[in-house]
Protein backbone atom coordinates (compact mmCIF):
# COMPACT_ATOMS: atom_id res chain seq x y z
CA UNK A 1 0.00 0.00 0.00
CA UNK A 2 1.20 3.59 -0.80
CA UNK A 3 2.63 6.25 1.70
CA UNK A 4 1.06 9.18 0.25
CA UNK A 5 -2.60 9.87 0.89
CA UNK A 6 -3.68 10.43 -2.79
CA UNK A 7 -2.50 7.01 -3.75
CA UNK A 8 -3.64 5.03 -0.79
CA UNK A 9 -7.13 6.63 -1.83
CA UNK A 10 -7.27 5.98 -5.15
CA UNK A 11 -6.37 2.49 -4.45
CA UNK A 12 -9.13 1.99 -1.59
CA UNK A 13 -11.44 3.70 -4.16
CA UNK A 14 -10.31 1.11 -7.03
CA UNK A 15 -10.82 -2.13 -4.40
CA UNK A 16 -14.24 -1.01 -3.81
CA UNK A 17 -15.35 -0.69 -7.25
CA UNK A 18 -14.10 -3.93 -7.93
CA UNK A 19 -15.93 -5.71 -5.50
CA UNK A 20 -18.97 -3.80 -6.65
CA UNK A 21 -18.62 -3.96 -10.20
CA UNK A 22 -16.33 -6.93 -11.32
CA UNK A 23 -14.84 -7.23 -13.86
CA UNK A 24 -16.81 -9.79 -15.99
CA UNK A 25 -14.27 -11.10 -18.33
CA UNK A 26 -11.74 -11.56 -15.16
CA UNK A 27 -14.53 -13.78 -13.99
CA UNK A 28 -15.34 -15.49 -17.13
CA UNK A 29 -11.02 -16.05 -17.52
CA UNK A 30 -11.28 -18.06 -14.02
CA UNK A 31 -14.25 -19.94 -15.11
CA UNK A 32 -12.58 -20.84 -18.28
CA UNK A 33 -9.46 -22.10 -16.89
CA UNK A 34 -10.97 -23.71 -14.12
CA UNK A 35 -13.30 -25.76 -16.89
CA UNK A 36 -9.74 -26.17 -18.53
CA UNK A 37 -8.19 -27.62 -15.34
CA UNK A 38 -11.57 -30.06 -14.88
CA UNK A 39 -11.37 -31.12 -18.42
CA UNK A 40 -7.37 -31.80 -18.40
CA UNK A 41 -7.45 -33.94 -14.46
CA UNK A 42 -10.26 -35.59 -16.64
CA UNK A 43 -7.70 -36.16 -19.41
CA UNK A 44 -5.00 -37.92 -16.94
CA UNK A 45 -7.38 -40.22 -15.29
CA UNK A 46 -8.22 -41.48 -19.01
CA UNK A 47 -4.27 -41.66 -19.84
CA UNK A 48 -3.41 -43.57 -16.88
CA UNK A 49 -6.87 -45.77 -17.40
CA UNK A 50 -5.71 -46.39 -21.22
CA UNK A 51 -2.69 -47.51 -19.64
CA UNK A 52 -3.68 -49.66 -17.59
CA UNK A 53 -3.07 -53.70 -18.18
CA UNK A 54 -5.93 -55.24 -17.31
CA UNK A 55 -8.99 -55.13 -20.10
CA UNK A 56 -11.66 -54.21 -17.68
CA UNK A 57 -10.01 -50.79 -16.73
CA UNK A 58 -8.12 -50.33 -19.93
CA UNK A 59 -11.22 -51.46 -22.02
CA UNK A 60 -13.87 -49.72 -20.28
CA UNK A 61 -14.08 -46.21 -22.69
CA UNK A 62 -14.43 -48.79 -25.57
CA UNK A 63 -16.53 -50.93 -24.67
CA UNK A 64 -18.94 -47.91 -23.87
CA UNK A 65 -18.18 -46.49 -27.28
CA UNK A 66 -18.67 -49.96 -29.08
CA UNK A 67 -21.98 -50.33 -27.41
CA UNK A 68 -23.51 -47.30 -28.06
CA UNK A 69 -21.86 -47.71 -31.66
CA UNK A 70 -23.63 -51.18 -32.37
CA UNK A 71 -27.25 -49.41 -30.84
CA UNK A 72 -26.81 -47.34 -33.96
CA UNK A 73 -25.78 -49.61 -36.33
CA UNK A 74 -29.00 -51.63 -35.19
CA UNK A 75 -31.35 -48.79 -35.03
CA UNK A 76 -30.42 -47.61 -38.38
CA UNK A 77 -28.98 -49.93 -40.31
CA UNK A 78 -29.77 -53.36 -38.68
CA UNK A 79 -33.09 -52.71 -37.86
CA UNK A 80 -34.55 -51.69 -41.11
CA UNK A 81 -33.15 -54.70 -43.40
CA UNK A 82 -34.24 -56.89 -40.34
CA UNK A 83 -37.91 -55.88 -41.05
CA UNK A 84 -37.70 -55.68 -44.48
CA UNK A 85 -36.21 -59.45 -44.99
CA UNK A 86 -39.23 -60.34 -42.39
CA UNK A 87 -41.86 -58.73 -44.82
CA UNK A 88 -40.25 -60.25 -48.24
CA UNK A 89 -40.04 -63.35 -46.14
CA UNK A 90 -43.94 -63.36 -45.53
CA UNK A 91 -43.13 -63.19 -41.59
CA UNK A 92 -43.71 -59.10 -41.20
CA UNK A 93 -43.18 -59.01 -37.07
CA UNK A 94 -42.70 -56.29 -35.15
CA UNK A 95 -38.71 -55.68 -33.89
CA UNK A 96 -37.69 -53.32 -30.89
CA UNK A 97 -35.47 -50.43 -31.19
CA UNK A 98 -32.59 -49.84 -28.92
CA UNK A 99 -33.66 -47.42 -26.60
CA UNK A 100 -30.82 -44.27 -27.63
CA UNK A 101 -32.64 -42.49 -24.57
CA UNK A 102 -30.65 -44.18 -22.17
CA UNK A 103 -27.02 -44.45 -24.08
CA UNK A 104 -26.80 -40.74 -25.69
CA UNK A 105 -26.04 -39.07 -22.44
CA UNK A 106 -23.18 -41.27 -22.22
CA UNK A 107 -22.16 -41.55 -25.63
CA UNK A 108 -22.71 -37.69 -25.74
CA UNK A 109 -20.83 -37.28 -22.33
CA UNK A 110 -17.86 -38.88 -23.73
CA UNK A 111 -17.57 -38.12 -27.59
CA UNK A 112 -18.08 -34.25 -25.42
CA UNK A 113 -14.58 -34.43 -23.90
CA UNK A 114 -13.19 -35.45 -26.59
CA UNK A 115 -14.88 -32.31 -28.73
CA UNK A 116 -13.69 -30.03 -25.88
CA UNK A 117 -10.18 -30.98 -25.86
CA UNK A 118 -10.49 -30.80 -30.02
CA UNK A 119 -11.51 -27.40 -29.42
CA UNK A 120 -9.19 -25.86 -26.85
CA UNK A 121 -6.44 -27.24 -29.12
CA UNK A 122 -8.20 -25.07 -31.99
CA UNK A 123 -8.17 -22.11 -30.05
CA UNK A 124 -4.63 -22.21 -28.60
CA UNK A 125 -5.78 -22.92 -25.05
CA UNK A 126 -4.39 -25.99 -24.67
CA UNK A 127 -1.06 -26.92 -23.06
CA UNK A 128 0.94 -29.12 -26.51
CA UNK A 129 3.23 -31.74 -24.29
Amino acid sequence: MALDPLTAGISLVETAISRIWPDKSAAEQMQIAAAVQAVQAQMDVNKVEAAHPSVFVSGARPFILWVCGGAFAWNWVGLPIARMAFAVAGNPIELASADMGEMMPVLLGMLGLGGLRTYEKLSGVARMS
